[in-house]
């Protein structure tokens, strides 16, 4: 009998910014790239809706421990919204529940728009990862079963009117993470009297990262293995918001060893009026990542989250 071998996959670290398709889901998208690349560990920052295109990081290697970072990022949309339309997904994806005509201006729908800047609390739709006894809420949905769900706070941090051809409505909106835009076209419907779902929803934005770098699955399939691994961005690519420390050799060693080093001061003024905040770390001599450190106002940095300096070598 002939023996099976699993296929060998190797350590790949990095990050690969995916313009990610409309009907392919993340899981997908991750799936197939990590396939590429023949990588031992990746995962994503965040998912898509698979009718949603745009921005998806995808992180490989030691670049999944700083994943959660971009999980809790802000981001940036750009969506379009039929208003006069509303269904029982909030998109294209369930029926149509009521349909109004829609006499609106410009004026009109701006004085809308301003009740949705700022602070704001959205109820999480039933069409949602959201689990509840183990068990996502959109699994209940497909059996029928509507749960009450607790409103919760997001910030919408910017809305902008980008067009409105009606009764298509487009909006370009920076929010906190937990957002869904969905519920804040919904929303908009609702509060212009006429209902709406969205039919179009595309990221540009994820943190400090954009679609500029990005490439589409069909662009890095089409790539040799070893133009692939050429589109993926160094590790502390998902770190550059942060100030960084730069730390001499001595000074590597223990803090690789998970010591707390005092009098260290990050480049620039400190970040933070608060006690602690999150710097990225450096070996000085050949601005190697180390990892990511809490610096508090007195000058002792501890580290956090460490990575192999061997694979940013």
């Amino acid at each position: 009998m002939k023996r099976q071998f699993k296929h060998q996959r190797v350590p790949v670290h990095g990050v690969l910014l995916l313009d990610k398709p409309e009907g392919v889901s993340s899981t997908y998208a991750l799936g197939v790239a990590k396939r590429l690349l023949n990588a031992e560990k990746a995962g994503h920052t965040g998912t898509l809706d698979p009718f949603a295109t745009g921005l998806l990081p995808l992180c490989f290697g030691e670049a999944t421990k700083f994943a959660q970072d971009l999980l809790d990022a802000d981001k940036i949309y750009e969506a379009t919204v039929h208003l006069g339309v509303t269904t029982t997904t909030a998109d294209t994806e369930g029926d149509i529940v009521e349909t109004k005509s829609v006499d609106l201006t410009p004026e009109q729908i701006e004085l809308v728009l301003q009740q949705f800047r700022g602070e704001i609390k959205q109820v999480p739709p039933m069409h949602s990862a959201l689990k509840r006894d183990g068990k996502p809420l959109y699994e209940y949905a497909r059996e029928g079963v509507v749960l009450e769900r607790e409103a919760r706070e997001v910030i919408i941090h910017a809305l902008e009117l980008v067009e409105f051809n009606s009764p298509y409505l487009k909006i370009r909106v920076h929010c906190s993470k937990g957002t869904y835009i969905r519920v804040l076209g919904e929303d908009i419907g609702r509060a212009l009297g006429c209902g709406a779902h969205l039919i179009a929803l595309r990221r540009t934005g994820v943190g400090s990262l954009d679609l500029q770098r990005s490439i589409t699955l069909t662009e890095f399939t089409a790539l040799s293995l070893a133009e692939q691994s050429k589109t993926l961005l160094p590790v502390d690519a998902l770190l550059v918001s942060l100030p960084a420390v730069r730390l001499s050799e001595e000074l590597t060693q223990r803090f690789l060893h998970g010591q707390r080093l005092p009098g260290m001061v990050c480049e620039g003024a400190h970040p933070a009026d608060e006690a602690d905040a999150l710097v990225r770390v450096y070996r000085a001599v050949d601005d190697v990542l180390l990892g990511v450190a809490l610096l508090d106002v007195r000058g002792v940095l501890s580290p956090q989250r460490l990575v192999s300096v061997s694979t940013s070598e």
